[in-house]
């Protein structure tokens, strides 16, 4: 893993909606690397003083997508990282376009089931809390699918256990940064 860690340039940015498992994969893939880890959602609850999902409804859409672009810029300027960000981060054009030429990004794209599954385990989702999770998750995943699929490098986690993804993800950035 040394080998790969020495030839790492620029942060690896994980993307997909929510419940892909960016933040529990991100803390794993980024031990496996030997890098530190970045949750973009606790940056912006620390520099709030509020939760994200707070935020998100104290400001509204466009004003939380705002300073997620800034927050998101000023972390991929940093030490080379795993960095976690919202799953509505990538779809801000501007936030898309200084990800993707300041880091290796890589999109988690998980079935629906799996993620109605996992983001009913806590209320902390503004655009889930009126609705049917499954629904809404679905129309996400049409509105973004486009976004997500501009990202370098595409994992199908399937569900998988987050350890396999972990080495899905080592994997296509060895073939990646073999090329």
């Amino acid at each position: 893993m040394q080998q790969l860690r020495d030839v790492l340039d620029r942060p690896i940015v994980l993307v997909g909606l929510m419940g892909a498992g960016k933040s529990t994969v991100g803390r794993r893939l980024a031990r496996r690397l030997g890098l530190p880890f970045v949750d973009s959602d606790a940056e912006i609850e620390e520099a709030a003083g509020a939760s994200a999902a707070d935020v998100f409804e104290l400001f509204g859409e466009a004003d939380f997508r705002d300073g997620e672009r800034r927050l998101v810029a000023r972390l991929v300027e940093g030490d080379v990282r795993v960095i976690a960000t919202g799953g509505g981060a990538f779809v801000d054009p501007r936030t898309r376009q200084l990800l993707n030429e300041r880091a290796i990004t890589v999109w988690l794209d998980a079935p629906i089931a799996v993620l109605a599954e996992r983001t009913g385990r806590r209320d902390t989702r503004p655009l889930l809390r009126s609705g049917d999770r499954a629904a809404i998750l679905t129309r996400l995943a049409d509105e973004r699918r486009s976004f997500y699929a501009e990202a370098q490098i595409h994992v199908r986690t399937c569900g998988s256990a987050h350890a396999d993804v972990v080495e899905q993800i080592v994997a296509a950035l060895q073939d990646r940064l073999n090329r």
